[in-house]
């Protein structure tokens, strides 16, 4: 993600609210064989291989057989989609000039991670092999990204507060990761499970001010459990190179339609706790215990079952659960015209499944994972 919501090192611009609630999206992607649909370990060459644009990113990421892209700086639905769209398209030409593909997976359906090649030789990449050891090497996971742009530092943080009831929601919506090493997981989203593994991922309890987060992460910096305030792997947290708030729960999705979907959710959702924020209104701080527990049910079931609705303490229909926040959020879908998109995108995942189903559907109809790779590969490029 790129544009005028950037920021330099630590040091916020001047509050200038124009920018407020702009969206951007980061992807990361896996680059497969044509033929086989096995992963490579030429992403990298995949990287500079492809065009580049003034106001997107595409970058390598942290296992050889990954790829990362940053949308532009995005006002409206439709430019995000464009954006997204756009990286994909180039990313998969320059795979196919290569004898391979891009896919759109939180997990590869049946490559093991030992396969990917290990870490791209960065030095960051390389530190983190050093200290997190087979941790770092199982990470084959990939996921999406969506920023949202809040000007005021000392805002961001209370809309975090509020926003993080929501994330195993996110969670259960772009679940597609149901397969890891050729079997099926019974979890919609195995990514979350892998990838909540390291010690510094999950999400954050609430702070009471802007300072209070500083001074958490400068102390995790002087104990050395991060090197960096990038390394802080929350699922929601003030993003270390942006002027947002970054929220991480998501598998990356395997359309452009579902993307945005989530991305235009997500800024709904910031902008209803902002106004909440301003309007001075509580939120509900469950015990850290319910929340892991609504991440698990959301990870493990997707929308094919109950959720945990954290608002009102409630184990609930997954539909009624959604339903709830579009309810929530409806009046900024309908400020930014995005109500009928987006909740036609989400009654899409409500009723024909999230990306783990139809992963599982690809499988079912010969019990072969070679056809879940074909599935997805089709799907990630328009």
């Amino acid at each position: 993600m790129s544009g005028s919501c950037a920021r330099e090192g630590d040091a916020f611009p001047a509050h200038d609210d124009s920018e407020d609630f702009t969206v951007g999206v980061e992807e990361e992607l896996f680059v497969v064989d044509e033929l086989t649909g096995a992963l490579r370990t030429d992403a990298e060459d995949v990287v500079h291989a492809a065009e580049t644009a003034a106001h997107d990113q595409i970058d390598r990421e942290l296992s050889r057989s990954q790829v990362e892209t940053g949308t532009a700086v995005c006002h409206e639905l439709d430019d995000l989609r464009t954006s997204v769209t756009s990286l994909r398209q180039r990313l998969d030409r320059a795979a196919r000039a290569r004898g391979a593909r891009v896919m759109a997976s939180g997990t590869h359906p049946w490559s093991h991670w030992s396969a990917d090649g290990g870490v791209t030789p960065a030095a960051a990449y390389l530190d983190l092999a050093e200290t997190y050891g087979r941790l770092t090497d199982e990470q084959v996971v990939s996921g999406c990204h969506v920023h949202v742009c809040v000007s005021d530092p000392e805002v961001a943080i209370a809309v975090m507060n509020h926003a993080r009831l929501h994330l195993p929601l996110l969670i259960a919506l772009s679940a597609n990761s149901p397969f890891w090493s050729g079997t099926d997981t019974r979890y919609c989203s195995y990514r979350t499970e892998v990838f909540h593994r390291w010690p510094t991922a999950g999400i954050p309890e609430p702070f009471s001010s802007r300072r209070e987060y500083d001074e958490l992460v400068a102390t995790m910096e002087e104990l050395d459990v991060v090197d960096a305030p990038a390394r802080l792997y929350w699922d929601l947290r003030p993003s270390a190179r942006y002027a947002t708030l970054e929220f991480r729960p998501a598998d990356v999705m395997v359309t452009v339609d579902e993307c945005v979907t989530v991305a235009g959710l997500v800024r709904a959702l910031v902008e209803t706790c902002h106004g909440d924020v301003l309007d001075g209104k509580p939120c509900p701080v469950p015990r850290p215990e319910v929340l892991r527990a609504a991440v698990w049910r959301a990870a493990r079931y997707g929308l094919d079952d109950r959720l945990l609705d954290l608002e009102t303490s409630e184990i609930r229909p997954a539909a009624s659960v959604v339903r709830a926040l579009l309810t929530k959020v409806r009046p900024v879908l309908e400020r930014h015209g995005d109500l009928d998109e987006v909740t036609a995108g989400v009654e899409r995942l409500v009723h024909d499944g999230t990306g783990a189903a139809r992963q599982r559907r690809a499988y079912a109809s010969r019990s072969d994972v070679t056809d879940v790779v074909d599935h997805l590969v089709a799907a990630t490029t328009p």
